[in-house]
Parts: C-alpha cells; structure tokens; sequence
C-alpha cells in the first residue's frame, strides 16, 4: 500500500531519482558509495537511513535534487523481480489515473499488474490494479468500490492506529488520494541499477498543490 505511495510524494518533494534495491545492506552501500544520495526504508526508523517508508512522515522533507534509495519489503523487491520486463511501471492510487494514461499512450501491449503484497493476494493491492484496469478501458472509472477494499484491507487496519515507530496515523488516508499526482513512475534500468522517475502525463486532473 504504500511503498509506491511514498515514492510519488518523494518525488512530490523534490526527490530527482528512487533507486529501487532489494535489502537494508544493499541500500546502505549505494548512500555509502554514492554521497549525497539519501536512504529509506519500511518499518522502524534505522542507523543510516534518511527517511521511512511513511507518506505522513514524509511529506513535509525538502529532497530538491536529491537520488534517493528505497527498500521495502515488497514494492521494490517485486519491481526488482520484473525488472527485465520491457516496459516497468510502479504505481498506487495516488497516480492511478496517470499510470492507466501512460499505459494507453505507450501502445505497451497486454498489460501484467504484479501485486507484491501478500504473497500476490493483498486485497489493496489488487483493488488499485483492478481499478488502473477499469480506467484503462475507458470511460469514468467510479473509484469508490475501490477504495472502499483498501480501506477495509488487512493492510490498512495494521497501518490505521499509527502508533509503531516509522508510521503515521495519516498514511492510510494518503495512500488512497486517487490521482493526487500528475505523474506516472516508470522504471528504467541504469547500468546495473532499477532506477525510477516520474514522467509526465498530461489532460489527467491532480490534487496536486
């Protein structure tokens, strides 16, 4: 729910880059070789790591210019996992509208949504896929439905309270800001890293300010 939530307000805050990677280890080393670059990670805050994989502790930080690694448990590892596909998209409802544009325009062919939470059955997960299918396929897609499961998911009662270190008891509610952001996050090898960045989609409306 909110691995890719959180990049799009990265981005959002100035973030020029996410470098996607696959452990805490591999995270640290890329800051560590890279100075300047900045590193986030899910669960509680950690020696060596910037920020948290939180919307609502994030969306008050200043990352002008800044690359910044990510690793969560599942949204960048399952990314990681499909990182030879042709054509990567990482998306949640906050740029659903956007992503489900980028898809049209792109004549990217038969599309495969990858739901990395649970095991592939995270019911928010699947909700946000389904509902980037239903914009995809034209006309007004009624989000409500959709958001309504993640709301009620597994996923979002854990995060609902946020009273555990590297939560906030606003993520729920930004995770699911349907198409605050402009922009879809398409995912590009870089020599030997994932790297991705926002791009553009225009005509989409935004929440944005």
């Amino acid at each position: 729910m909110r691995a890719f939530t959180v990049a799009a307000w990265a981005f959002s805050r100035g973030v020029e880059r996410i470098v996607l990677a696959s452990t805490e280890s591999e995270a640290l080393a890329l800051k560590e070789s890279h100075p300047g670059w900045l590193a986030l990670k899910d669960g509680a805050p950690a020696a060596g790591f910037d920020a948290v994989n939180s919307p609502g502790l994030l969306r008050s930080c200043d990352f002008t210019g800044r690359t910044l690694v990510q690793k969560t448990t599942a949204g960048t590892v399952g990314a990681l996992a499909v990182a030879s596909a042709p054509l990567v998209l990482c998306a949640s409802f906050v740029v659903a509208g956007p992503t489900a544009r980028y898809l049209q325009t792109a004549d990217s062919g038969p599309v495969t949504f990858v739901v990395t939470g649970e095991e592939g059955k995270a019911d928010e997960d699947l909700a946000c896929a389904e509902y980037i299918g239903q914009c995809m396929a034209g006309g007004d897609a009624e989000a409500a439905p959709y958001i309504h499961r993640a709301r009620t998911s597994r996923a979002a009662a854990d995060l609902a309270g946020g009273l555990r270190s590297g939560y906030h008891r606003d993520d729920v509610d930004l995770c699911l800001e349907v198409d605050r952001f402009p922009f879809a996050m398409v995912a590009l090898q870089e020599e030997s890293l994932l790297v991705l960045r926002p791009v553009a989609v225009p005509d989409i409306p935004s929440a944005i300010r």
